[in-house]
């Protein structure tokens, strides 16, 4: 899930459920936006490297799932265990090999690149020092209470970006990047992975929710090479993508007072710009005191889910 050049609908996080209604409201389906968001240059850049085009690479990951009954059936089956629709998991694996990689011809591939990576000694850490090292630092103190893997990550990324990111502590420097950049990418190639490009941060906050709805092991920050195993191998990296999906749509329900379950685009936007709970936060902040609610936004990604649902939804 990288984070995209566009934002939904706003700008500063404040908490709060918007006050305008005390009801959920559902976002109705399609674009806001008539024309496609810019697309960032880093995918025009990755498109054309690999000497192809959008239009080809969405052909591809479409042509994937129409021709393999299994994974379709993985799907279907999985976003029943999340309480979503499938579309929506389609609709992040359609954007992320659209605009950020290019599908393999088969799904066989998936896996082996997975167990490529398992049981490998390499490690997330920065300059010398490993993650978790860095993270029993006394700044992080404030996160020692969370009892779930997504509130204990979520809070240490915010230390990282509130007393770390791009300042000097201790005489020591660091990076003004993000905390999944700087920690958890170990190669040169990127740092996302699979059917659903996710990063290992991400994998490691929605950890606690796919062993409870799914039944898979705990990730421990300590063995990267489970963690990349797990969001390569397409078995266990659909988990991941649904309890991504599952968090948005949780999250803009009891933050902004929103159900955008019956929008794939906007489920899609989130799974690509990530953060969705001060999303839904800053957006409740907008709606505040309104007589009638804006609604969030599409991104590019979103917005091509959206307008290719129909050929999309022929998938299921």
């Amino acid at each position: 899930m990288r984070i995209g050049a566009c934002f939904l609908a706003v700008a500063l996080m404040l908490p709060g459920a918007a006050a305008w209604s005390a009801d959920v409201v559902k976002v109705p389906p399609g674009n806001r936006n008539a024309e496609q968001p810019q697309i960032p240059g880093a995918s025009y850049k990755r498109t054309k490297e690999g000497r192809t085009t959008f239009d080809d690479k969405y052909d591809k990951v479409r042509d994937l799932l129409k021709s393999d009954r299994a994974l379709m059936s993985k799907i279907e089956a999985t976003a029943s265990r999340y309480g979503i629709e499938p579309i929506h998991i389609v609709g992040a694996i359609v954007g992320e090999h659209t605009y950020n990689v290019d599908a393999y011809d088969r799904l066989q591939s998936y896996y082996i690149k997975a167990a490529s990576y398992a049981g490998n000694s390499f490690r997330f850490g920065y300059d010398g020092q490993t993650v978790d090292q860095f993270v029993n630092r006394p700044e992080f103190s404030e996160c020692a209470g969370k009892d779930d893997s997504y509130s204990l990550w979520t809070c240490r990324e915010r230390v990282w970006e509130s007393d770390f990111r791009g300042k000097t502590v201790g005489g020591k420097s660091y990076p003004n990047n993000r905390f999944s950049a700087v920690f958890f990418q170990p190669f040169f190639a990127g740092q996302t992975f699979g059917l659903g490009q996710i990063n290992p941060l991400t994998a490691l906050k929605l950890t606690d929710l796919v062993h409870q709805k799914s039944g898979f092991e705990r990730l421990d920050e300590n063995k990267a090479g489970d963690v990349y195993k797990a969001i390569m191998d397409p078995d266990q990296s659909l988990a991941y993508i649904a309890a991504a999906i599952r968090k948005s749509i949780d999250e803009y329900r009891s933050i902004a007072g929103m159900d955008i379950s019956g929008n794939p685009g906007i489920t899609a936007t989130l799974y690509n710009l990530g953060n969705s709970a001060s999303r839904a936060a800053a957006l409740a902040a907008k709606n505040r005191g309104r007589a009638s609610p804006e609604w969030p936004e599409e991104n590019y990604y979103g917005w091509l889910i959206n307008e290719k649902l129909a050929d999309l939804k022929s998938l299921l």
